[in-house]
């Protein structure tokens, strides 16, 4: 997701409520701090007793993640304080941390959450996955999907995007008012670049980013930042994922537009999961393995679809008929990833792209 930081205390008591990435590719923003408020409107870092969990997350499923702390600290006491960053952003923090572990959980988006485990950055939680399909977790126990998501495209409702192609993107009429997020800090924006691969090879997604530069206003490490410029008119195109972008729609009214570019006349895209992981040296090791065991159970995972536009991996939740990111998934299909692989080549693929668009 997007490359900002933000540290959130989520401490309520109301109702039942991803070895070798180059380090440049993860670069630290500076911390911003906010706070949720809880619906009785205390915040704070410690629960009545002091048990607190930290969360190190990419942002993206703040109103999920809410409800369910909520839910979670009225039933066990413990309390959830939650860090927001970007993808990279989280694991370059546990990294950094390494002397002095804080973070108790991670969640953030592949290759990210594969980079943390190749460096020892996580640990196997013991927790039941047995309804959640191999190829949505670690075989070591490492990791594993917490919330399906989707990238997309968003244009500006003054743009018919209904039928919009990638060289469509190319279009003179699109110079300086479309905008990607960097592949390499952005989830998303890495999304992007593996999307390209998948549809045209490596050469041919390096051709098509250098030629796509014309129109591109410039780098961007944060994807959602990128909505607010489409909403306002001041970028007609930009890059996104189906669960930001259909809550920012929901919870904030934006007017843009969600799609996906087609090529040889079909449309397609490529997971980018939220999975999540036990940091190594966790300080709240048990509670927080509880609360992984709370955010995979059956109850929570049923709220994805109505309340984050996200899919459950676990096989025994249906995804909803309506309130969930169905309707804009019909008819687009998704490419498989062997993110592992990815990871191991990002370091040579992230130098290519760079020399080829000269970001």
């Amino acid at each position: 997701m997007h490359l900002r930081e933000t540290k959130v205390a989520v401490i309520v008591r109301t109702s039942l409520t991803r070895r070798g990435l180059a380090r440049t590719a993860l670069l630290l923003a500076g911390a911003t701090a906010v706070a949720f408020s809880s619906a009785c409107g205390g915040t704070g870092t410690e629960s009545a007793d002091g048990r607190t969990i930290t969360v190190y997350s990419a942002d993206g499923v703040g109103g999920w993640y809410k409800n369910r702390f909520a839910e979670f600290t009225e039933q066990t006491g413990i309390a959830v304080n939650l860090v927001e960053a970007g993808s990279g952003e989280v694991v370059n923090r546990v990294d950094k941390e390494q002397s002095n572990p804080q973070a108790d959980l991670v969640v953030t988006l592949p290759p990210f959450i594969q980079k943390a485990e190749q460096s020892g950055l996580l640990q196997p939680s013991g927790i039941d996955t047995a309804a959640i399909p191999a190829a949505d977790k670690d075989p070591d126990g490492n990791y594993v999907t917490m919330a399906n998501n989707f990238l997309c495209f968003i244009a500006n409702p003054s743009v018919d995007a209904t039928a919009l192609t990638w060289d469509d993107l190319l279009k003179p009429e699109f110079r300086g008012k479309l905008q990607y997020s960097t592949p390499g800090q952005a989830g998303d924006g890495t999304a992007v670049l593996v999307l390209l691969q998948q549809l045209r090879g490596k050469q041919g997604a390096l051709d098509y980013l250098a030629a796509l530069q014309a129109n591109n206003v410039g780098p961007s490490s944060s994807t959602g930042k990128l909505q607010a410029k489409v909403d306002k008119g001041e970028l007609l195109i930009a890059n996104g994922d189906v669960q930001m972008n259909l809550t920012t729609v929901k919870e904030k009214g934006s007017a843009f537009n969600v799609f996906f570019p087609a090529a040889d006349g079909k449309k397609s895209t490529v997971a980018v999961p939220y999975m999540m992981g036990l940091a190594k040296g966790a300080p709240h090791k048990d509670d927080a393995t509880e609360l992984m065991r709370f955010l995979l159970s059956p109850e929570a995972q049923a709220e994805l679809g109505p309340e984050a536009f996200a899919v459950s991996p676990r096989t025994d939740v249906a995804a909803p008929a309506e309130g969930g990111p169905a309707a804009t998934m019909r008819g687009v299909e998704v490419l498989p990833v062997d993110w592992t692989k990815v990871l191991t080549e990002l370091d040579a693929d992230l130098a290519a792209y760079q020399k080829a668009t000269g970001s």
